[in-house]
């Protein structure tokens, strides 16, 4: 009828080596799967998006980042592009704002090809 005497546990162990190691294992492996999933397929996509900003050219057809399509008319410098969205409407167009070039445009031809040969 009396109760049994509880058994002393026994002292928690020392944290150690053993115990950093396999805090610190996950962790790594957390932070590689985070770099091939998430921070390098962005790093490239905006490396792609720069590269596609800096190329574009007059008579493109773009996207802004707002919805509006139109035909790049002039590249006015290095930050801003005009833009035709309908007859006789241009639009200027930070180009951080163009989302997609979707044909691209012919070079522009000289004057004297760009007159038709006579028979």
């Amino acid at each position: 009828m009396f109760i049994t005497p509880a058994f002393a546990q026994a002292a928690a162990p020392a944290p150690g080596a053993g115990d950093l190691f396999t805090m610190l294992v996950p962790m790594a492996l957390i932070m590689v799967v985070f770099y091939f999933l998430l921070i390098r397929p962005q790093q490239k996509r905006l490396k792609q998006h720069q590269e596609m900003m800096s190329n574009v050219r007059r008579g493109d057809t773009i996207v802004t980042s707002g919805g509006l399509v139109g035909k790049v008319s002039r590249v006015t410098d290095d930050n801003e592009v005009l833009v035709d969205i309908a007859e006789n409407v241009q639009v200027r167009v930070v180009k951080s704002a163009i989302s997609d070039v979707r044909v691209k445009g012919e070079p522009v031809k000289s004057e004297a090809s760009a007159k038709p040969a006579k028979k």
